[in-house]
């Protein structure tokens, strides 16, 4: 049986703009690279904290800063990118001045699981430069529908990426052999309904009100008013969360919580929650802060954070009616 490779994937139906394509290319160049570092770790002396923090603060691992710098010597070869933006910078990286794309990413998402070897990952999500000349901050602030990519790899038994161009969305999986990445599934739609959800339950007494209220009424299974009983998963990495519910539907939550209530939320709005919200929306499923869609929703600086819920779609619109109604 023949496969069919992303290159020739993107032959046949891929965007209508050469350089979007061939910037999707250079991504998953870059992502190789980093798969070939996960796969050494410690072998490679690449385990552990680097000994900084990033602009938000958090403790940097090594993989995430050399994650990081591949990302940016890959791509600044592909003369339609413009610039980037990185969870690991403060600010944006200038690239080629008459590019007409921007690239934002976090680098290595679930690097707390580096030293345990659990699935961790690259999110990506790139943007139209709308103006001429070189690009500025302010040109990355644009909400989520007006992605024109945004997929993720991730780094687990095997190294697989999935994307969406805004025709639905699609998952390769790198052989080792023919170094190429191959077509496995096509037009992934997520289930509407779902018996699973991943949040991390330690946070529980930190919760509002409306969040509390959906994972009570999980937990009490067939016994409650749900009338069925739910499996719990957390993995501690976005990427790998949310490949499940692609793969097998779910809903999963990083929702706002009291112990700082001046923070919307954890995760970043601009190169986490907006990649994953487009992908999840474009097989089908619902992604929302708790009232709106996380999509729609205007972004005011680079690193904002926002609360995330998504996944199945008759789930997340119920958890979107507690919040809503009560």
């Amino acid at each position: 049986m023949s496969q069919t490779t992303l290159h020739q994937f993107l032959q046949q139906r891929g965007s209508k703009e050469p350089g979007l394509n061939a910037l999707l290319l250079q991504i998953t160049v870059a992502c190789q690279a980093i798969a070939k570092q996960v796969e050494q770790g410690a072998l490679a002396g690449i385990i552990g904290s680097a000994g900084s923090g990033n602009v938000q603060g958090e403790t940097q691992q090594k993989l995430d800063i050399l994650s990081n710098d591949i990302l940016l010597q890959e791509c600044v070869k592909e003369a339609s990118l413009a610039a980037m933006a990185s969870e690991e910078m403060e600010t944006i990286h200038p690239a080629n001045a008459n590019g007409e794309y921007l690239l934002l990413f976090d680098p290595l998402d679930g690097s707390s699981n580096i030293d345990v070897n659990v699935s961790i990952g690259t999110i990506f999500s790139v943007l139209r430069k709308k103006h001429q000349g070189a690009a500025h901050e302010n040109d990355f602030l644009q909400v989520g529908r007006e992605q024109l990519l945004a997929g993720y790899v991730v780094y687990g038994p095997q190294t697989t990426l999935v994307f969406t161009l805004g025709q639905g969305v699609h998952m390769f999986t790198f052989d080792h052999q023919t170094q190429q990445f191959v077509l496995i599934k096509e037009n992934i739609q997520v289930q509407a309904d779902t018996k699973e959800f991943a949040i991390n339950m330690s946070n529980m007494r930190h919760w509002a009100a409306p969040v509390k209220r959906y994972v009570d009424e999980c937990l009490l299974g067939v016994e409650g008013a749900r009338q069925k009983d739910f499996n719990m998963r957390w993995i501690a990495s976005m990427v790998a969360d949310v490949h499940r519910i692609l793969c097998r539907g779910g809903v999963f939550m990083y929702p706002w919580d009291k112990r700082d209530p001046t923070k919307p939320g954890k995760l970043r709005l601009m190169y986490e929650a907006n990649p994953m919200s487009w992908l999840i929306e474009q097989a089908g499923g619902a992604s929302i802060n708790g009232t709106q869609s996380i999509l729609d929703i205007p972004p005011e600086k680079l690193h904002q954070r926002v609360s995330v819920i998504l996944g199945s779609k008759n789930e997340v619109s119920r958890i979107q009616n507690y919040h809503q109604n009560g």
